[in-house]
């Protein structure tokens, strides 16, 4: 059976918010070793900030105005061949999973997503 986004994704999932600042988001990507995160507010995905985003703006800056807010993102159940073409044909590193409730259960990275053809 091929495997899906539930399979490989991250579910300890590192988010921040709308509010935070360019100073605060880098530390968080730095000491997590990521190269970007959800921004989340009341439980919902709004949109996703990256090491791009960041070196675009200054330290005390907010990040609601640089954060990409055109969230690509798949269900639990989308094969993961099917998450290889969305990263390419968007150019992006991540995709961020949601259940058809709406909520974030996850986050599939380029690394992820090799891993897991890999070890198919």
């Amino acid at each position: 059976m091929a495997k899906t986004a539930k399979d490989i994704m991250t579910t300890d999932l590192i988010t921040t918010t709308s509010s935070a600042t360019v100073a605060q988001v880098a530390r968080v990507l730095a000491r997590n070793k990521i190269s970007g995160m959800p921004v989340v507010e009341e439980g919902t995905a709004i949109g996703v900030i990256s090491e791009a985003d960041i070196l675009t703006a200054h330290g005390n800056t907010t990040i609601d105005w640089i954060m990409s807010s055109d969230v690509v993102s798949v269900r639990p159940d989308t094969p993961v061949t099917e998450i290889a073409d969305i990263l390419k044909a968007q150019h992006i590193k991540r995709v961020l999973v949601i259940e058809g409730s709406g909520a974030l259960v996850g986050i599939v990275s380029r690394a992820d997503v090799i891993a897991g053809m890999a070890f198919e």
